[in-house]
């Protein structure tokens, strides 16, 4: 049987093996999350809504971290849920806090640990520790943390989310109760497009990328091209009704998928080799979603942090990037509103317009 070590994974494997040694079917499998307790309204309830009470641990690295940082702006709880970027590297005691010395980790509130009794916190593994001395499991972002109780109260990225969309929602003005990321009418449809963008896309990049063998990384990284294609149709049919998933609605959905696709081109494609097309040049209605996401709407572009994205993966990630090399493009790392790549251009006939 496996014994836990200092790092506090098991000493059959470390926190940066993505495959466990030894599994000869190369395939990544993500580990499901630990805490799962929830905020709730209801008369009674252990975590109750409370402003101030909360804060937020992401990564602006990790995607689904990046889910609930969106979500924070979107509803307008800058001043209910407080939060705190870890740095870029990810070690093998995990995240760790950034330290006065850090200088090439610059973003909003990249800091050491500030929650009141976390002084000595170095890792985000301080913090898992607290909540559960015996914790064994990867010690992953987003975390959602009552600082009231000292205790981890959610690390599962799309329950966050949820939480978020409505659980405050007698904390802030009415213009941000009025953001409904999950309405009733479109809550099957917002499911069903959940359960194949999350294992196809969302996963089905590090499924391809941490693979490690051939078959595991063909088999994931076709079934990854063929759900952008279905992607691209889906966005394509539904344009002239509005710029997100659902035409005029922006949804949960705009979320999740906006965070894997915005770190497609500079990450995805060269360093977990999903390269068939890029969204720049090969998916025009992706790419055009995209943009409008970014360039339109702050809560996406303000949470975006692609120093910390570019450098995370290639430098943490050494099963895959020994050398730790960060390549310099593309450039820019997401294109103008009214820009194209010269091939995605010529393919419209716009060249020299």
């Amino acid at each position: 049987m496996a014994t836990k070590d200092t790092t506090g994974a098991s000493a059959s494997g470390k926190i940066t093996d993505w495959v466990k040694p030894g599994d000869k079917s190369g395939e990544f499998k993500r580990q499901q999350s630990s805490f799962r307790n929830w905020i709730s309204r209801e008369p009674g309830a252990r975590f109750p809504p409370e402003k101030g009470r909360y804060h937020l641990y992401v990564s602006y690295a990790c995607p689904w971290a990046n889910r609930t940082l969106i979500a924070r702006k979107l509803k307008g709880l800058e001043d209910v849920i407080s939060f705190s970027a870890v740095h870029w590297h990810l070690g093998e005691k995990g995240w760790r806090f950034p330290t006065a010395e850090d200088t090439d980790a610059a973003g909003e509130n990249v800091i050491p640990d500030p929650v009141t009794g976390h002084e000595n916190f170095t890792h985000l593994r301080d913090v898992y520790f607290q909540a559960n001395p015996s914790y064994e499991g990867r010690f992953t972002v987003p975390v959602l943390y009552d600082k009231k109780t000292q205790t981890i109260v959610n690390n599962e990225s799309s329950e966050i989310l949820r939480m978020l969309g409505t659980e405050f929602n007698d904390l802030i003005d009415e213009q941000y109760r009025k953001v409904d990321l999950y309405p009733a009418a479109l809550r099957a449809q917002i499911d069903e497009a959940h359960e194949w963008h999350y294992d196809k896309i969302n996963n089905g990049v590090y499924k391809s990328g941490f693979a490690t063998t051939q078959a595991a990384y063909e088999r994931n990284v076709v079934a990854l091209f063929e759900a952008l294609d279905r992607v691209e149709a889906h966005l394509a049919k539904t344009a002239s009704e509005g710029p997100y998933w659902f035409g005029q609605t922006l949804t949960e959905v705009d979320i999740r998928l906006f965070v894997t696709i915005v770190r497609f081109d500079p990450v995805y494609v060269q360093h977990f080799k999903c390269n068939i097309r890029d969204i720049r040049s090969g998916y025009p209605a992706i790419h055009r979603w995209l943009r409008h996401l970014y360039w339109t709407i702050p809560a996406f572009r303000e949470t975006t942090n692609f120093l910390h994205i570019k450098n995370h993966y290639t430098r943490s990630h050494t099963q895959i990037n020994p050398l730790s090399i960060t390549p310099v493009g593309p450039v820019p790392d997401i294109l103008p509103l009214d820009e194209e790549v010269p091939a995605a251009a010529r393919g419209r006939g716009e060249e020299g317009k």
